[in-house]
């Protein structure tokens, strides 16, 4: 029988360790007084989007920054990544003539799994940076050790961030000219001819190219599962339960185990729920992980969100895309092109932008080929002018990382590569209903 603790008796991978259990007790009591960071009402209607997404009537555009930072906590940062989402959302819309679903990983992304327990740094040996809510980046033995207390804070920056983001919605403050001055500045028309067009053409009939308002949901990685449990209450009107951490929540590649905790947790809430699906997945296993993700097979619960990698993806996902088209489950697919194609580069982590452009493409012309709507992406993406992925229409190269390399974990898409792919996927959209 579920319960909010039962993930306990379940073996879990990717979990600190807390020196001092009764200072997280604490914390963590602390933490299911407090108010939800998100309502009801808020993720029944990001499920009733999804049910959109897959009936072939929607796409999902899901990014954000790799892990939300504690130091970079600002409004300028927040505004400038519900900026790109929407910018890209625009693109995207006018490709499909149909709505986006536009999911952030923000107001909560703040736990990172990680390969390696510990790092080194000049000779000396520490445990590995887990993400803000965990650790600190900083490489001192202190700040590597994890802290409750972080968990309290983390909750906070996020009850911040989504007021700003709300106020941003109401508000409207979304200035669309960029879209068209990134077109013209890196001259994409010939190669978006039509799509930029169409897009210039309904911003002059409008006569409103400066405001756009839409629905926007957050999302981030359900890993530190103390946090999520905490975070997960029993909603009176439909005896359900339910995270409110986030709108939506995912379970990464590396703790997707079916006999697994983080599976068994999720099972029980009844937000939309995401599971990336890397190229060791075996297709018995993905079908077990939607009978338990998905009981009840309803639209719009469950995202399988690929992420093989550009030189894996077109040997592998033709086959998980016939079996599972056999099983009638209802699951949208979705597209993460990033950390399937993550190299090192002078010890710097980065992803060229040709071989994430490559598995979308993949993504898409599979997905035609075997009848299977290829309903979203993911994406690790900022609003900053950043340098951690090569290539581009900035012609990033990789002597160029350096120059204005921010991230504490993985390299993220800058604003311009962001529209760049968005223009990219709308013209595979585009292919996709002629």
């Amino acid at each position: 029988m579920w319960r909010k603790d039962s993930w306990k008796s379940y073996p879990i991978k990717q979990q600190p360790v807390y020196p001092n259990q009764n200072h997280l007790e604490k914390v963590l009591n602390k933490l299911e007084k407090l108010p939800p960071l998100v309502f009801t009402n808020e993720i029944k209607n990001l499920q009733n989007a999804l049910i959109e997404v897959s009936r072939k009537k929607a796409f999902l555009l899901q990014g954000g920054d790799c892990v939300e930072s504690f130091d970079d906590f600002n409004i300028i940062n927040i505004n400038n990544m519900f900026k790109i989402l929407f910018q890209m959302a625009i693109i995207l819309t006018f490709s499909g003539d149909f709505p986006v679903v536009k999911i952030g990983r923000i107001a909560g992304q703040f736990a990172k799994p990680r390969s390696l327990e510990f790092e080194e740094y000049q000779g000396k040996i520490l445990p590995s940076f887990r993400g803000d809510i965990i650790n600190d980046f900083k490489f001192d033995e202190k700040e590597r050790v994890p802290n409750p207390d972080r968990i309290l804070k983390a909750y906070y920056q996020s009850v911040k961030t989504l007021k700003i983001l709300r106020n941003f919605s109401k508000n409207k403050l979304l200035n669309l000219n960029q879209i068209l001055n990134f077109i013209k500045i890196n001259k994409l028309d010939n190669k978006y001819q039509d799509l930029s067009a169409k897009i210039s053409q309904y911003f002059c009939i409008q006569n409103d190219c400066n405001t756009i308002t839409n629905t926007f949901y957050t999302s981030h990685e359900a890993l530190l599962l103390p946090y999520e449990q905490a975070m997960t209450r029993l909603d009176d009107l439909t005896n359900q339960f339910y995270n409110y951490s986030a709108h939506m929540l995912w379970i990464g590649e590396r703790t997707r185990d079916i006999n697994g905790a983080h599976i068994h947790f999720l099972s029980g809430v009844k937000n939309p729920i995401g599971v990336k699906i890397g190229p060791s997945a075996k297709i018995d296993d993905l079908i077990k992980i939607a009978q338990i993700l998905n009981p009840d097979n309803e639209e719009g619960r469950l995202v399988f969100i690929m992420r093989m990698g550009a030189d894996k993806i077109d040997q592998i996902l033709p086959n998980i895309f016939k079996r599972l088209s056999k099983e009638g489950l209802n699951l949208i697919y979705s597209i993460d092109p990033m950390h399937g194609n993550t190299i090192k580069v002078d010890n710097l982590k980065t992803r060229e932008f040709d071989k994430i452009s490559k598995e979308i493409q993949s993504f898409f012309e599979i997905s035609y080929s075997e009848g299977v709507f290829p309903g979203g992406i993911h994406l690790e993406m900022t609003g900053k002018k950043v340098t951690e992925c090569i290539g581009g229409v900035g012609n990033i190269t990789k002597y160029d990382l350096r120059e204005c390399y921010e991230s504490k974990c993985d390299p993220r898409l800058n604003v311009e590569q962001a529209l760049e792919l968005a223009f990219l996927i709308a013209n595979l959209i585009k292919k996709g209903k002629k």
